[in-house]
């Protein structure tokens, strides 16, 4: 489905990725993981066409997506939920739920929002509040949410148990698992290793903008090298 090759990427006249290369198949979680200051966000906001990249390829579906307006990533189903969730805090949950399917998704808006609330329950219960009153786990629901209001093909989740009780980390990690089994496929970003690689079949390690390990989920739990590294072990 995502095909990245050999892509640098940064900002101003620093590069921060040094050719990276990854695959997201369809079905698939992948999990991208790495410290602070890896270039993770950086890769998301490339792919999601936020910032032009340097060289290299992205392909989606075959179609080459590399340095396209976002918008017309986002039109294509690839969907970014951003570190920080990011939510309008001056609109109320629906509003912010709204804007989710402004580009793509629109004729199936009243669907979409009934299979929002339906999955996160608690926002129905906080249509008109104010989005930026809302808990750090509510907040993340509605930015997950707004996200699948367009409809994703693609899901990228951009640290989504970032600041989150070890309770609601559980249960992000739960309601992820569940929109796979639904069949979406998902570039899950996280700092979390032991939880990402629990859950993905998939993942790649990056490190100062270089992918460093990859394989299949389980075989890098028992890498020693991944150990050492972020487990201390």
């Amino acid at each position: 489905m995502l095909e990245v090759r050999d892509l640098r990427a940064g900002y101003g006249a620093v590069e921060v990725l040094h050719g990276v290369d990854l695959d997201v198949g369809d079905d698939e979680i992948v999990a991208i993981l790495g410290s602070n200051g890896a270039g993770k966000s950086t890769l998301n906001n490339t792919i999601s066409g936020l910032f032009p990249p340097f060289g290299g390829a992205i392909r989606f579906d075959g179609e080459d997506i590399c340095g396209a307006p976002s918008e017309r990533i986002v039109e294509r189903g690839v969907i970014q939920v951003p570190e920080g969730r990011r939510v309008f805090p001056n609109m109320t949950v629906r509003d912010n739920l709204l804007l989710g399917g402004y580009r793509r998704g629109r004729a199936n808006r009243k669907r979409n929002l009934d299979g929002v609330v339906a999955v996160f329950p608690r926002l129905g219960e906080r249509f008109t509040q104010h989005a930026g009153t809302l808990s750090g786990g509510e907040q993340q629901m509605l930015a997950i949410g707004r996200a699948m209001m367009a409809e994703p093909r693609l899901l990228i989740l951009d640290e989504p148990s970032l600041g989150l009780s070890p309770l609601l980390v559980e249960e992000m990690f739960g309601l992820i698992r569940r929109l796979h089994e639904e069949g979406l496929s998902i570039l899950l970003v996280e700092q979390n290793v032991m939880e990402s690689l629990a859950l993905a079949n998939r993942a790649y390690v990056i490190e100062n903008g270089l992918i460093t390990l990859s394989g299949p989920a389980d075989e890098l739990l028992d890498n020693p090298d991944l150990k050492r590294s972020y487990l201390g072990l």
